[in-house]
């Protein structure tokens, strides 16, 4: 049952992704579905003698690919995926003018500012004409001429999944027909690692399983992707659900007992019906996996995305939410990595399996943040 005064669902007609497993949605779908990942030690980026040479990560190559004399790097990262999903929904320059525009982000955008960017002159931090966060949705509305609601999340590890919510309900309240949704992070860079390091947060393996008992931290890694959502175009998906919550318990952790999550699901359940397949945040730490068992159970199985391609943070919900959509183009669900840990007693298939009801996608800011959207195939 649809809210009352919405007549239908958003539709998704165009996707857009950037990671080390690829500069497009294609080549994340075959990697994932051939069981590649990316990630390895970070000295082969930051060279030998960094403090986390020793570390796992995963990063965009070729570095030029984000350098340019104006914008940013992850400014760079988002124009790159805004690009993809707006060719892919066929907008032209007017559809573009009027369509809502929203950013989701983290700490990585600071990537470029606080430290060296190679092949990129520096910048001086309040040297630009827009603030660091705000960068990336401006160089969007420039560049593609885009002039609707124009808004960027910053609400850590959930900011790409919570923009995603946002544009959803812009297009339910009727403030456009269009929204364009975009999230990029590019965590590696010295200060933030030495951020993430000094917390205990970074993992020590490759072969990331974040509900293993010797799970012991994330891999740091550089994402960004891109939705295009339609009121009046049709595609092969539609964003039935969003919402999200906070706990209220912790500036930085999360509940033991698992927070207010189980209530954002009991809640979409209702509305949307029981899921045949849930991508949770799970990052790796042993306490994100803590509080996760706590809410996992039934019949779905999980699909759990962060092994393939390491924890991209506020880009990390909408990637793993665009690979989920592309898998569900096929009317298929993507592959866990083999032996790949469930949890509750759910099942992680290390094979691609069918699609065959709504697919749930969590995320989680640090701080007690809860998210979830709900994907449906359209018949």
């Amino acid at each position: 049952m649809l809210p009352e005064g919405i007549t239908s669902h958003p539709f998704i007609v165009g996707l857009g992704a950037l990671s080390s497993l690829g500069h497009d949605v294609e080549s994340h779908f075959q990697a994932i579905s051939s069981g590649k990942t990316a990630i390895r030690p970070l000295g082969e980026l930051l060279g030998n003698d960094s403090r986390h040479a020793h570390l796992p990560g995963a990063w965009i190559a070729p570095r030029r690919l984000l350098t340019h004399r104006k914008w940013s790097p992850a400014s760079m990262a988002a124009l790159h995926v805004a690009r993809q999903a707006v060719f892919a929904a066929g907008w032209d320059e007017n559809q573009l003018a009027d369509a809502a525009l929203i950013v989701g982000t983290s700490r990585g955008n600071a990537a470029g500012w606080l430290g060296a960017w190679p092949g990129r002159r520096p910048f001086k931090l309040m040297a630009a004409s827009n603030t660091i966060h705000s960068e990336p949705a401006t160089a969007i509305s420039i560049e593609l001429g885009m002039f609707g609601p124009n808004h960027l999340v910053a609400s850590g590890c959930s900011a790409g999944l919570d923009a995603l919510g946002l544009a959803k309900m812009l297009l339910d309240a009727g403030h456009a027909e269009r929204a364009l949704v975009v999230a990029v992070d590019l965590p590696l860079v010295p200060l933030l690692l030495d951020n993430y390091a000094d917390s205990g947060l970074l993992g020590t393996s490759t072969r990331l399983n974040p509900f293993s008992p010797a799970t012991d931290g994330f891999n740091p890694a550089e994402g960004a992707a891109a939705i295009a959502l339609s009121t009046s175009e049709k595609g092969k998906a539609v964003i039935t659900h969003f919402a999200n919550n906070s706990d209220g318990a912790d500036p930085v952790g999360i509940p033991k007992g698992g927070g207010r999550t189980s209530s954002l699901l009991n809640k979409a359940f209702a509305t949307c019906g029981e899921p045949t397949a849930i991508c949770p945040h799970a990052t790796g730490t042993k306490v994100q996996a803590a509080a996760e068992r706590t809410f996992l159970s039934g019949n779905a199985t999980l699909h759990l995305l962060k092994p393939f391609i390491g924890h991209t943070v506020g880009a990390s919900g909408l990637l793993e939410s665009v690979i989920l959509l592309r898998f569900m183009e096929e009317n298929t669900l993507p592959p866990n990595l083999p032996g790949t840990h469930g949890a509750g007693g759910m099942v992680a298939p290390d094979v691609i399996t069918p699609c065959r009801g709504p697919v749930y996608k969590l995320a989680h800011g640090m701080g007690g943040h809860n998210s979830l959207a709900v994907f449906q195939t359209h018949p």
